[in-house]
């Protein structure tokens, strides 16, 4: 049995990646961040995708690595 994908809006991608929701919404505007989808005025982005490989480049985020860290959104919890 093939598993759905699961789509996020920004807000919730943002704290899977640990960033603000406007680092991505400026991302999107430069050309630059993770895949994204896009219908009308409406953004998604494949948990898959966020999860599996989007990677910062030097300098694009404050803080540590993500690795090993845990984001919650209702009751799902995704890792990265």
């Amino acid at each position: 049995m093939e598993q759905q994908e699961r789509f996020v809006n920004d807000v919730e991608a943002a704290k899977i990646l640990s960033v603000s929701p406007q680092s991505l919404r400026n991302w999107r505007h430069l050309g630059r961040g993770p895949a994204y989808s896009k219908k009308s005025r409406l953004v998604r982005y494949r948990v898959q995708d966020l999860l599996a490989g989007f990677r910062f480049s030097a300098g694009a985020r404050k803080g540590g690595s993500s690795s090993g860290s845990q984001v919650e959104l209702g009751n799902q919890k995704f890792f990265g």
